[in-house]
Order: C-alpha cells, then structure tokens, then sequence
C-alpha cells in the first residue's frame, strides 16, 4: 500500500513531467533545421568561403550532436522503420537531464543552467512578490465580501469576473497607457530597472527595485487574484450555510469570528487547487511581462531564444517550468492533508 501511494504521490507527477518535456524535446527538433539554421548564422561572416562554410558546419552539428538520428527509431521510405541504438540526440539529451545538465546555448556556447540562474534573479522577485500579493490580496477581499452589503459584495464580483476575462499583455499594456505615460501619470518607469550609471546607496536598492518592479507586480496581481477570490467567495458562501457555523452564531459568534475561526478552513480546501498553479502560471506570465517591460530575466531570454532558435536554452525555461508545476502540487496535496487531516492520499 505504501507502494502504491508513493507511486501516486511522486512517481505518477515525474513520470507526467518526463513525458511532456521529452514530446517537446522531439517537436522542436522534429520540425526544425539545424543544418539551415547553422549555414544562415554562418553566411552573416563574409570572410568564409563556401566550401569553409560547408565543413564548419559540418563540424557544428558534430560537436553538438545534431547529426545524430533523433529517436531509438526512424522511418525511412524505402526501408522502412529502422533501430537506431542509443546514439541518438533524445538519449544523449535525457542522459545530460538525468545529471542535471541542459546543455549548451547555439547562441552564446554558455551552459543553459547558469543563463537560467541569472535570468532567475532578476524573475524569481517578480513572481514572489506576485504571489504573495495574489495571496494576501485574495483572503483580504474574499473574507471582506462577506462582511459588508450584499449589492456591494454583487458589484465586486461582477469586475472581478470582467477582470478575470481579460488576457495579460492587455492589462500590462493598460498600466502602461496609464501610469507610465508622460502624456497622462507618469508616476512610474515604462521599461527596465534603471541605468547602471545610476548610484545609488545600498539601503536604497530595495526601494528602487520595487519601484520599477511596480507596473509589473500589479499586472500580474490583477491576472491572478481575482480566480482566487472567486473561488474562496463561493466556497465561504457554501461554509457558512452548515450547521456548524449555525452553531458558532447561536453561541454569539460575529460574522467576523464565524468567517476567520470556523468557516475559513474549511472554504480554503478547494482553493488549494488553484494555489498549486499560482506560482507556474506566475513564472508563464512573466515572460509576457518581462517582455514588454523590457525586464532581464526569463522572459527576456526565452524571447530572445525563440527568435534565434536557441532550442537548448528553450527547453531549458520549459523544464524549469515544469518542474516547478511538478513541485506546485506536491506542496499542495501536503497542504491538503495540513489542512484537513481526514484527507488521506
């Protein structure tokens, strides 16, 4: 039995994550060009000749084994399906992930893990400041929905629904219009995390992070909070018909009380599950937002990866994702269990 449930508690979201990452490995090397790829970054040098252009790309796509079959099998025409033995591009690939390496950026020949590292700098502050916002944001007015008049409570919910349809880069784009435009409320930056020239003191550093991380903060706010406060609204309107809470306010309890005391437990178990895909989908639409605030980090990178087809480096931000969903809701069925000890796996 213990088995069982460490095969569906662990085995069962790895085993998911390997196979997603793996049929991305294979499309992208499917249906692109290497061999092109390599000869049009190379005709950009006018001092090669042809014929040193021929044999230096021969040589590029040995050294990173592009020349290599695929998959363990291929189809050919005529003869058919044919083995190809483990010296292939997916085996070498999954052998490198299996030791933690990612391998090489086509671009800048730089390891992908430490081009990572350092877009993560500049994303993993956005994000966690994103979620820990979203989080708070949402317990605050999902809890205060059920406090105050109920065609005010209608009112919220009703521009949090409006809210929650709009895409990312259109609210992004609208702060911009509004808050960074010299023609409106130039109130903050538009772009960037300021010039480098700039010196400013230590203790100052935190302050002006959070002043160009602003626009970008509250973009990412306003796509995530409200399905949080949705979600925690309908299950404390559900709450707070059970009897138990009946019980609470025939012994005097406040509406407040009832709410913090009793009732928010219980509600705050079906919003796990969108707690679990917060912080993925945080690190998905940072690259939406780095990209249009101009932001070094993740976004930037992957942008500039999928222009120059740096499929290394790409694959890379996707397992990085991946594992972080993979870890998302390994926290959230621990959570469940925290929260309601009946629950088993």
């Amino acid at each position: 039995m213990k088995a069982r449930t460490a095969w569906r508690y662990l085995g069962r979201p790895i085993v998911a994550a390997w196979l997603v990452v793996s049929i991305l490995f294979l499309l992208t090397r499917a249906v692109s060009n290497n061999t092109s790829f390599i000869q049009a970054t190379l005709e950009a040098d006018s001092r090669l000749q042809l014929a040193e252009r021929e044999q230096l790309t021969q040589q590029l796509l040995h050294r990173s084994g592009l020349d290599r079959p695929l998959f363990y099998v291929s189809f050919h025409p005529i003869t058919g399906w044919q083995w190809q033995g483990i010296h292939n591009q997916y085996h070498a690939w999954a052998s490198r992930l299996l030791h933690a390496d990612l391998g090489l950026s086509y671009r800048s020949q730089n390891p992908v893990s430490e081009l990572l590292v350092e877009a993560l700098r500049y994303t993993l502050p956005l994000t966690v400041l994103a979620a820990l916002l979203s989080l708070g944001l949402g317990l605050g007015v999902a809890t205060g929905l059920h406090l105050t008049s109920p065609p005010r409570r209608t009112a919220v919910l009703t521009a949090l629904q409006a809210l929650q349809a709009a895409p990312l880069f259109l609210i992004a784009t609208g702060l911009l219009l509004l808050f960074a435009n010299p023609d409106f409320l130039d109130w903050f930056p538009s772009f960037g995390l300021g010039t480098e020239e700039e010196t400013t003191a230590w203790w100052q550093l935190p302050g002006r992070q959070l002043y160009y991380l602003a626009l970008p903060v509250f973009s990412l706010v306003l796509v995530s909070t409200p399905p949080l406060i949705i979600q925690l609204d309908g299950a404390l309107q559900q709450e707070l018909q059970q009897l138990y809470v009946v019980t609470a306010r025939a012994k005097g309890a406040s509406q407040r009380q009832v709410i913090w005391r009793h009732a928010l437990r219980n509600a705050f178990l079906p919003t796990l599950t969108l707690l679990s895909e917060l912080l993925p989908n945080l690190v998905a639409g940072a690259v939406v937002v780095e990209v249009l605030f101009a932001l070094p980090g993740m976004g930037r990178l992957l942008a500039e990866a999928a222009a120059t087809q740096d499929h290394p480096v790409l694959l890379g931000g996707v397992v990085l994702i991946v594992v972080t969903r993979v870890v998302a809701q390994l926290l959230a069925d621990g959570a469940y269990r925290l929260a309601d000890p009946r629950i088993r796996l």
